[in-house]
């Protein structure tokens, strides 16, 4: 004969129904393997986010070894303060780059007058990169016959070749102040805004660096080449032909 079935005490049946209960309510605890795992893996993806910013190219860095001279040179200029108040411009460094944005002269400057404000907060020029600096006439020379039957580029040339006692072929300036797609409003626009909108680059974030000026204004002629040589162009051509439309003056009768 079967024994019958055993019936449980009411209070351990309680408890086991409870145990019961709380261990399907409760997660399953991740083990350690697992927590560090998911760690590492939810620090590296941050980390790749911060990096994929840090890593964008930055268009300014040359990508050519080339050092040579080209047709096309980049020109850029800071400036520091002479005479009693400080508040008359002079040549302090100048610097110039090929279509590359490679660096082929750059030389700080001693100017003819005494130094009275080094404008530091925007050239980065400091006394002691004064001390052995060339002489202008010399640095004055040596940029004429570089930049001589070259396009010259750059931002506010007048202000630089001012700057430089020398002049250049209007034909041969290619100023990204005075190019009509780079205006607004008719109005001319700073370097940096043009950085910024038209080649995605930051620059005079502080000190200006005229190495990165020259370079950022060669790579907005560069990009806008074949645009800007054809208004050139078509401005040349329009000009010939108004000068022959002008009326030859008649020779007074003897």
């Amino acid at each position: 004969m079967a024994n019958p079935k055993q019936q449980l005490n009411p209070n351990w049946a309680q408890l086991r129904q409870k145990l019961t209960s709380n261990f399907s309510s409760k997660p399953l605890r991740k083990s350690a393997t697992e927590n560090q795992q998911t760690s590492i893996l939810g620090k590296r993806k941050e980390r790749s986010n911060v990096e994929s910013d840090e890593s964008r190219p930055n268009l300014l860095i040359p990508t050519s070894t080339d050092f040579s001279i080209t047709d096309g040179i980049a020109m850029d200029c800071e400036m520091v303060g002479v005479s009693p108040l400080g508040n008359k411009s002079a040549l302090g460094r100048v610097t110039l780059v090929n279509k590359w944005g490679n660096v082929i002269y750059d030389e700080y400057v001693r100017p003819v007058d005494r130094v009275v404000d080094f404008r530091t907060e925007i050239s980065g020029i400091r006394p002691r990169d004064l001390k052995k600096a060339k002489d202008f006439r010399v640095v004055q020379k040596q940029v004429a016959d570089l930049i001589k039957g070259k396009i010259l580029v750059g931002h506010a040339l007048r202000n630089d070749l001012k700057a430089l006692l020398l002049s250049h072929p209007k034909t041969d300036i290619r100023d990204t102040a005075e190019y009509q797609p780079f205006l607004k409003e008719g109005r001319s626009r700073a370097l940096r805004n043009l950085a910024t909108e038209f080649l995605g680059v930051k620059i005079q974030d502080g000190e200006h660096c005229p190495i990165e000026d020259a370079r950022a204004a060669m790579m907005l002629y560069e990009k806008n080449k074949r645009a800007w040589e054809r208004s050139v162009k078509d401005f040349l051509r329009l000009r010939q032909k108004q000068k022959k439309r002008k009326p030859k003056k008649k020779k007074p009768a003897i």
